[in-house]
């Protein structure tokens, strides 16, 4: 069978037709520095202004950036009304308070949040209300749905390469770097990378009808948590299952042990069968994923390429998603309500921890 086109393996998100709406950035991190202002520059989109919690630290990364407009405060930034979208990539325990005060200005069409949606499901539903009540369209930054290779796998499905899926699995091997503000919450891994894992299998196949999680702590994490190396399993009506394995341990990769770092992910359908690699665990980060793909009748896999990374080019997607949004009057893919139910999932995995037992998804309500 003839292998797809890039065209057909949609690894490249639609783009909106205007590339100049106002953006304004809350945050100045590793993610807005690296990934989302670099994206946006190779987009072509438009960010106007930015603020962070120093005024400093934003004037760095607006030189970097060429952003026109520093403001002293994220209070200053939300009152200004040449915005037209806000990208708010601020830690989580922050989002609420941020997002709760960008709807109260009356000036903002759009708004990219970044994932976890909050802390919790509670705040996530808070979030989603906010925006609505507010007539502000929410976006959620689930960037791993817009790689090139999980794109690619959806479009496999879709194309019918790999017919009806029987097992998929996500199998990461990858020493993430924890940032200073989860010592305060307790939690790390599934509410920041298994959230990744969790809705690319939402993307490919839908909502899971119940889950089972296991977990341990992280040896090399030296604060307390209850989610260090995650393992679960999902369960579809269909007999689909899906299993995870985000170890974020993988050895003594970093005390002196030869490392294996890697992420892989797998379909197997009736079909035909997909197999990609992530490249944001290699090094450099910017090296891009890769995928082989079968089907029946097939002598030999094909291996289609490109030179777009997950970071930072897949950043491209979710503020294209959203701006195509406004647009078109169109929820986003990702938009806030459809991120309720990844948000559900994660906590139906921490109750299946908490109770030992499988937890469905039903057990956790969308509305407030």
């Amino acid at each position: 069978m003839a292998s797809l086109s890039d065209a057909d393996l949609q690894i490249h998100p639609p783009m909106p037709l205007r590339r100049d709406w106002r953006i304004g950035i809350v945050g100045s991190g590793f993610i807005v520095n690296d990934c989302h202002l670099v994206a946006y520059r190779k987009a072509g989109f438009n960010p106007v202004a930015i603020a962070s919690r120093t005024r400093d630290r934003a004037g760095e990364v607006a030189a970097r950036h060429a952003i026109p407009k520093v403001h002293d405060s994220v209070t200053a930034l939300l009152h200004d009304e040449s915005i037209e979208v806000l990208d708010v990539a601020v830690p989580p325990q922050a989002q609420l308070g941020v997002i709760e005060a960008a709807c109260r200005v009356r000036h903002l069409r759009g708004i990219l949040a970044q994932k976890p949606l909050g802390v919790n499901l509670d705040q996530a539903r808070q979030i989603v209300c906010l925006c609505e009540d507010a007539g502000i369209t929410l976006a959620v930054n689930q960037n791993m749905r817009f790689d090139q290779s999980v794109r690619a796998g959806k479009a496999l499905l879709d194309h019918g390469r790999i017919g009806e899926p029987v097992l998929a699995t996500i199998d990461m091997r990858g020493i993430p770097h924890w940032m200073p503000w989860q010592r305060d919450l307790g939690w790390v891994t599934l509410r920041i990378m298994s959230i990744h894992h969790l809705d690319c299998f939402r993307l490919w196949f839908g909502d899971p009808e119940r889950i089972f999680c296991s977990v341990r702590s992280d040896p090399r994490t030296p604060f307390p948590h209850e989610d260090g190396i995650a393992t679960y399993i999902l369960e579809y009506t269909s007999g689909l299952r899906c299993v995870g394995l985000d170890d974020t341990w993988t050895g003594p990769a970093r005390e002196g042990c030869p490392g294996d770092i890697r992420i892989e992910w797998r379909i197997e359908g009736l079909d035909g069968l997909a197999m990609g690699e992530i490249g944001w665990c290699r090094d450099p980060y910017t090296t891009p994923s890769r995928i082989r793909y079968a089907s029946q009748g097939d002598t030999e896999f094909h291996t289609p390429t490109w030179t777009e990374s997950w970071f930072p080019d897949a950043f491209v997607g979710p503020m294209a998603d959203l701006l195509v949004g406004l647009e078109t009057d169109a929820p986003p893919a990702i938009n806030g309500r459809d991120n309720l139910r990844t948000m559900a999932l994660v906590e139906a995995a921490y109750r299946s921890v908490k109770e030992r037992r499988s937890v469905e998804l039903n057990e956790f309500p969308l509305e407030p």
